[in-house]
């Protein structure tokens, strides 16, 4: 248990940074430094400074034994949607940018948000839990770089409303350094009050009740700002079918309790409401409004949570508010009078689309902060939004609501860990070509001392990606493993990818990985090794294209393919082969096929969040990349029949048609004679397909594999649908749109006469003239 040591110079500046903080309704950031023990009872004195109460007081700390709420900093989760007036985080142990993210914006205006450090001369990696995450082999803890610490340390010098305290200087009782001494004798010194002058802000006059509105009084009384009653006005249209409402908005902006409170009051109307999001913690404060607007509206109400799943039923004729994760909510959208999608920019496009089926839709999206780095709503996804048949309505809430516009503390979150960085303005890339760009390597000590070449870097990332979190920062600035290779036009980033150093691993570690042990950093040799069980995969070289993007202005224009093959000639003769891992899509399938990369692993199972398979591709670039290839996709393809039967039975058929068009592996088309009757008998004549599957089977996964441009894709669909993953008759002629299941079996009928030509011997010359 900590104890309180009476710091008159720590006590004296906290109430002036809390009492400049309540005026202002902004935040204050108090930094101490020194021994976890006086940075922990700094803290207590700090709490008691402030005035706060017990429960407006959490730690995120590992250690244990405080009087006031503590969350370990790996369930820092637990602060998103919450309100705190003093948050602690201990970066003694288990710190992150993901922790700091998490959990600065929980803090309240008026409050503080304090950080515990060691001094920081001696500020190590030992106290990061990203930085632990970085020990590839065979890198130790000190080889992982300390950029991102060292990125914290001087943003929190130079930005206004940070407070700094060192405790353990080496100081005389009584001594003074900018305003702060000791007089107990412990030492300590205030490198920096904080303090920024602000004059007072007035608090923002109830927004009232909009005129003509069809929600109740009391939904209007709750909102704080007039953004929010915007927001909630423009989500009324949702009663009605072929409607959509985007709310776009910073954290804090209040956009999760507008749709909360629509919620409420279409499921007291007697509506379905689905509720889906990448992360059922991320619709919390959603549903809590829901429910306190039940309340208030005297709906009685029962609520049910089951796996990944989350009811609130009102019972009778009223309705009910339902979280279902992203890949069943595809499923059941159509059947919902309203679908909310919460933190949307967290959502592949793919999975945005697919959830267009609602006779409503509102969609929640972040644009900066820590749930929203991930700009594929914005930059890929809202174009097709304003196409479709939706009246589509936008509100950007821009007034913070717990805070007040302005705030140091946000803006020193978004500085420090990127999250309002952007890409290279369009306007100078634009109409460029890949000839005119320049290939080079990004060093992490570029990036880390070019504040502008950092941000276009890592902002065309996060338009590029549905889902990038500060710890990517931290990774791509200090992963020993890491490097970062990039067009530029005239020093601006115009495509980057960041590649990992993989393989080359010793006969232990191989070992360990056999059996079963995890290796950090060695993703294509650890599945490789572990999962289909090769004891060598290990000992091969290669650089894995672990993300790729080329800014919105550029995409199509063949600079990510340019990229690829700079990348090429630079490993060439380097590393054994290069690899990617990725969630399969048609469209990802297509350019890594174009780029030389063949298909070695299909994942058996889907993301929870986007729906896709994991697929696993290679390009050789030695002997021993070659055969290292060669052997996992012969293996690949001898079970991808079996596979395409049972586990991947729901893959998207497109998806199908490209991986077998990538994996390169012998496909034997031989059948036996009664097989190949069977065959010619279905293609020419009166024989059913369910009598003698076995050989259509073979002869499409030997079509598939290398098409022969006779059939069109709806009839390759129906070879992977029906032949290979099984699906009735019924469920392919719906999901291909055949006019019946009889149109859609004499289709493959038709479909197998060229299979049958192309494969087939004397037999089915013979069979063929039988029925001509």
């Amino acid at each position: 248990m900590a104890t309180t040591t009476d710091r008159p110079a720590l006590r004296s500046l906290v109430e002036s940074l809390h009492a400049e903080a309540t005026r202002t309704n902004e935040r204050r950031l108090l930094v101490l430094c020194g021994d976890r023990s006086d940075c922990i009872d700094a803290a207590y004195t700090a709490i008691e400074a402030a005035g706060a109460a017990k429960s407006d007081v959490t730690l995120v700390t590992t250690e244990e034994g405080f009087r006031y709420d503590r969350v370990h900093p790996d369930r820092s989760t637990q602060l998103l949607g919450q309100t705190r007036e003093i948050v602690v985080l201990d970066c003694h142990d288990r710190w992150s940018p993901n922790t700091i993210g998490r959990t600065v914006g929980a803090v309240d205006g008026g409050g503080l948000y304090v950080l515990l450090t060691p001094r920081f001369s001696d500020w190590s990696n030992e106290t990061s839990a990203l930085a632990a995450g970085l020990t590839a082999p065979p890198y130790e803890l000190a080889a992982v770089g300390d950029r991102t610490q060292s990125r914290v340390i001087e943003t929190v010098r130079t930005h206004p409303g940070v407070a700094i305290v060192q405790l353990d200087e080496l100081n005389t009782p009584g001594s003074t350094d900018e305003g702060g001494s000791d007089e107990s004798g412990e030492a300590s010194t205030i490198h920096r009050d904080g303090l920024t002058g602000g004059s007072g802000v007035p608090s923002p006059s109830p927004p009232g009740v909009p005129r003509g509105s069809s929600f109740p009084d009391v939904v209007y009384e709750t909102c704080a700002t007039r953004d929010q009653r915007r927001a909630v006005r423009s989500l009324e249209r949702l009663s009605g079918p072929g409607n959509a409402c985007v709310l776009e908005a910073d954290r804090g902006r209040g956009k999760s309790t507008a749709a909360g409170l629509a919620a409420g009051v279409f499921a007291a109307d007697g509506r379905t409401v689905q509720v889906t999001a990448p992360d059922r913690s991320n619709a919390d404060t959603l549903l809590d409004r829901a429910q306190e607007t039940l309340s208030a509206l005297g709906v009685d109400y029962e609520t049910a949570d089951a796996d990944r799943q989350s009811v609130i039923d009102c019972g009778g004729d009223r309705g009910v508010i339902q979280f279902d994760r992203p890949t069943d909510a595809i499923e059941r959208a159509a059947e919902a009078d309203v679908l909310l999608v919460e933190e949307a920019a967290g959502l592949p496009v793919r999975v945005l689309s697919a959830l267009c089926t609602a006779d409503s839709i509102g969609f929640l999206t972040t644009i900066r902060g820590y749930e929203g780095a991930g700009r594929g709503f914005t930059v890929r996804f809202r174009d097709r939004l304003d196409e479709s048949a939706y009246a589509v309505r936008t509100v950007e809430l821009t007034e913070p609501i717990r805070y007040a516009a302005g705030d140091p503390i946000e803006s020193w979150s978004f500085r420090t860990l990127c999250l309002d960085a952007s890409p290279t303005p369009g306007s100078i890339v634009a109409g460029t070509d890949p000839t005119d760009a320049t290939y080079e390597q990004l060093t992490q000590a570029q990036l880390a001392s070019d504040e502008r070449l950092l941000r276009q870097t890592f902002g065309l990332l996060v338009d590029a990606h549905y889902r990038t979190t500060p710890d990517d920062l931290g990774r791509m600035l200090d992963g020993p493993n890491l490097s970062v290779r990039a067009f530029t036009i005239d020093g601006h980033v115009a495509a980057v990818a960041l590649l990992a150093a993989e393989g080359g691993l010793d006969e232990e570690t191989r070992e360990q990985i056999y059996r079963g042990e995890r290796t950090r950093g060695h993703l294509v040799p650890e599945l490789l090794t572990s999962q289909l069980r090769d004891e060598e995969a290990g000992v091969p070289t290669s650089q894995r294209i672990v993300r790729i993007a080329t800014h919105a202005q550029l995409r199509g224009e063949g600079f990510g393919s340019r990229l690829l093959s700079a990348i090429a000639r630079e490993f060439e003769s380097r590393v054994d082969y290069l690899a990617v891992a990725y969630g399969a899509t048609p469209r990802l399938l297509r350019f890594w096929i174009k780029n030389g990369y063949r298909t070695v692993y299909l994942s058996a199972t889907e993301h929870d969040t986007s729906g896709e398979h994991s697929a696993i591709m290679l390009r050789p670039c030695s002997s021993a990349g070659e055969a290292l290839a060669d052997r996992h996709s012969e293996w690949f393809t001898s079970q991808l029949q079996s596979s395409l039967s049972g586990p991947l039975s729901t893959v998207d058929p497109d998806v199908v048609r490209w991986t077998l068009r990538s994996v390169d592996g012998s496909i034997d088309p031989e059948l036996t004679d009664r097989e190949e009757r069977f065959v010619a008998g279905m293609a020419f004549g009166p024989g059913m397909y369910g009598a003698g599957p076995t050989g259509f089977e073979t002869l499409a996964l030997a079509e598939l594999a290398d098409p022969s441009g006779d059939l069109d894709p709806r009839e390759e669909r129906l070879l992977v649908t029906v032949v290979l993953q099984g699906r009735s008759w019924e469920a392919a002629s719906e999901l291909l749109e055949y006019n019946s299941p009889g149109h859609c079996m004499r289709s493959l009928g038709r479909a197998y006469r060229p299979i049958a030509e192309r494969f087939g011997g004397e037999l089915t010359r013979a069979e063929r003239r039988r029925y001509e």
